[in-house]
């Protein structure tokens, strides 16, 4: 449910396997084949809560100025029935639902029918047609990266509107996200029920599915690798990148433009907000090619974690901040706004460094600097289903060589910098950098149990160089 991601292994190299090779079957690579009782509670305690938890949090800034306490105290005083709850909840309205329909299919337009240009003139971005990275089944899928157009081309649009051509108020999201919720709910289910009728009658490749028998484990964690219809149109990355991703910093411009008519100004926190969240989306799709080789594309199948994940819970509660604000105007003192400008940028110095590092040494096969000297690694081997054996390297330099997953930890410090912004009246705005570190934790441990499945004794060797997770000398 997140665009926050840990990129695969670098550089792979592969010969074809004899009777005699050893390696980890490529069988344990990707989500699990089997599934434990601890496994299978979580995911109905999600399916069944999570949007419920989304609800939650927006019908409390709707209905309660966005206490999170208050509604569970009219609850249980006896002040309000949830029938008094729901009966104030705007409801799905046909407006939302063409604002929402529209949105998607324009993104559907530029991801599907507009090659990339901005590789063209852009120095240093790489765009256009590039290949992932080897699926559990040994295919190698080709994608049309042109996020970053997509989001030019939607923003040019946005502010050409709010200063032109005035067809709709830029406050249109805000002024419809109950409505909306209803609407991306229901994408986010129907393309996640689709993917698995799909994955059963006509998977895009076969050998790249898992079936369980778990019919609650395979609805949430999916079947299908990599489904796709058509040539291009690639659901993992469409729906990780677009539409919640571009929408992100609309939606924050939404609540900017909220705040300026409810106060005759945007705040300086909003302005914070606005600024840190929008340098982590534009180096999302300034680093589009880079994420073919992260975990959602490379080891994650397509399920309702991800539909319904990036329809519904990235776009509503990873812009918490930004409707927190329109409720709770805060203007920060000069030394706090600075910063707090600073945590956000220094954490993305780490993430953007840590995570460039790893590239380049995948890019030149270690053939070059980090941070002045050759880079030290881990050669580890693998098998993939087919027989083929493939072989990595792991860094252990540089900011890899003080953690195994240091850009997380970036990564946190901007969250952490995000929730600042919003002062400490309430703990609403602070449910980001919880689930933050809940969700790198756990990606952690669950990317290092995959990897040592993968890689065996190998991944003992890489742990030994690099002993801590996120924090040298803490974790």
């Amino acid at each position: 449910m997140a665009a926050h991601q840990e990129k695969k292994p670098p550089e792979e190299r592969k010969r074809k396997s004899t009777p005699n090779d050893t390696g980890t079957s490529q069988a344990q690579w990707g989500r699990a084949w089997e599934v434990d009782w601890f496994s299978l509670a979580s995911i109905l305690f999600l399916l069944m809560f999570a949007p419920l938890i989304v609800y939650y949090f927006v019908m409390s800034c709707d209905q309660y100025q966005c206490s999170l306490v208050d509604p569970l105290l009219d609850l249980l005083m006896g002040k309000k029935h949830l029938s008094d709850i729901w009966d104030k909840t705007p409801t799905l309205t046909y407006r939302a639902a063409s604002i929402y329909t529209l949105w998607v299919a324009f993104q559907v337009v530029l991801y599907v029918f507009i090659p990339d240009f901005c590789h063209k003139f852009l120095p240093g971005y790489v765009g256009g047609v590039q290949e992932g990275a080897v699926t559990p089944a040994g295919a190698v899928n080709k994608y049309e990266v042109n996020g970053l157009q997509a989001w030019i081309i939607t923003h040019v649009l946005w502010f050409a509107n709010a200063y032109y051509f005035h067809f709709f108020s830029p406050t249109i999201i805000f002024d419809n996200w109950i409505p909306l919720l209803w609407c991306a709910n229901i994408l986010g289910y129907a393309v996640s029920t689709f993917a698995m009728i799909k994955s059963y009658f006509f998977p895009t490749n076969a050998k790249d599915c898992k079936f369980t028998g778990n019919f609650f484990y395979d609805y949430m964690m999916g079947i299908e690798f990599n489904p796709r219809i058509g040539k291009w149109f690639d659901f993992k990355l469409f729906f990780n990148g677009r539409p919640g991703i571009v929408a992100w910093t609309l939606i924050n411009l939404s609540y900017a433009a909220e705040q300026q008519e409810r106060y005759g100004q945007v705040t300086n926190s909003m302005i914070l907000v606005n600024v840190l969240q929008g340098i982590y989306v534009l180096d999302f799709f300034w680093n589009e090619a880079w994420y073919l080789k992260t975990i959602d594309i490379c080891h994650d199948h397509f399920g309702w974690y991800l539909g319904w994940g990036d329809c519904v819970w990235l776009p509503y509660l990873y812009t918490l901040q930004g409707l927190y604000l329109v409720y709770h105007p805060v203007q920060l003192g000069t030394a706090n706004a600075i910063g707090i400008l600073m945590l956000g940028l220094i954490g993305y110095y780490i993430f953007r460094t840590t995570n460039h590092q790893k590239d380049l040494f995948r890019r030149t096969n270690g053939n070059c600097k980090i941070w002045g000297k050759k880079p030290e690694y881990i050669e580890c081997s693998y098998m993939s289903v087919d027989g083929t054996k493939y072989y990595s390297k792991l860094l252990t330099s540089g900011f890899w060589g003080w953690a195994r997953h240091f850009n997380y930890t970036g990564d946190l410090m901007g969250s952490l910098a995000y929730c600042l912004a919003c002062g400490f009246e309430h703990i609403l705005p602070y449910f980001y950098i919880v689930y933050m570190t809940i969700l790198l934790t756990h990606r952690c441990i669950r990317d290092e149990h995959r990897c040592f499945s993968k890689y065996g004794k190998d991944w003992k060797r890489y742990t030994a160089a690099v002993p801590y997770r996120l924090i040298p000398g803490i974790f």
